[in-house]
Parts: C-alpha cells; structure tokens; sequence
C-alpha cells in the first residue's frame, strides 16, 4: 500500500515536471514508509547518514515542493515545529500529550460539521481539522510502572 501511494505521489511530481532526484525520492520514501508525522529535522537526521552533503534546507524545500504539488500537507500545531503528513485525503489525528506520537484514524461524520458551520455563521468553509489529546498506549502502560 505504502510502495502504491509512494509511486502516485512520484507519478504526480513528474507529471508537474518536477524533476526526482535521489534525495527528494528518499524523502518522500521516509514519509510514506514511517507514517509517522516527521518534522524536517527528523528526516534530515534519518537521511543525513545516507545523503551526508544533504542540509536541513534541502529537506525544507523540498516539503515545501511537495506541499505545492499537493502530496504532503503541513501540519502546525502552535509555535511547535510543523509535521509532515504524506495522507492529504480528509482524516484526523489522535497526539499523545507525552511522547508528541501522533496517529491518523477517520471519522466521516465531521464534514456535516462545515456545512452546519457555513448556515450558522454565513462562511464560506475551506477547510476544518482535529486532533484529539491522550496518552497514546506505550505511555500509558510506562505510567503504571
């Protein structure tokens, strides 16, 4: 599934003529393979040892490249450092309140919601997230040692 969404998303930068090179395709590759919401940093640090000439601002740029293709979306949570997600379809995010882990699920029912949100206040929706605040399992089984 991973190898699928990671060939469209290669298919939809050539088809912008963005050309691939072996960095952006390994960045992209560490977001569909992790899944795990990554900031710039931690993929630079994932990537430095293969791309030792690599810097933080290629891997910034080159988020910044897929965000415009619409392949990735930036997820800004605060004045924390902003998250990377290779699922740009409508879901939501579940963060743990103690180690940052954050993982998607979908609820349907949330896009009533805009429309309830247009009649009631006379705007025009473009967009809505949520993210929902816990302790994800592994922290809640380390509190109760």
């Amino acid at each position: 599934m991973a190898t699928e969404r990671l060939q469209q998303a290669i298919d939809s930068l050539k088809s912008t003529k963005v050309r691939m090179t072996p960095q952006r395709h390994a960045i992209l590759e560490y977001l569909y393979e992790s899944m795990t919401h990554p900031t710039a940093d931690e993929i630079y640090k994932a990537l430095e040892g293969k791309f030792p000439n690599m810097s933080v601002a290629t891997v910034y740029n080159n988020l910044r490249v897929f965000k415009e293709v619409g392949i990735v979306k930036e997820l800004t949570y605060g004045d924390a450092s902003s998250r990377f997600d290779c699922v740009t379809t409508d879901h939501y995010h579940m963060i743990c309140n103690s180690c940052g882990k954050i993982v998607d699920f979908d609820y349907p029912g949330l896009d009533e919601v805009e429309s309830l949100a247009e009649h009631v206040t006379g705007f025009q929706v473009e967009s809505h997230r949520m993210e929902i605040y816990g302790k994800c399992p592994d922290c809640s089984t380390t509190a109760k040692h």
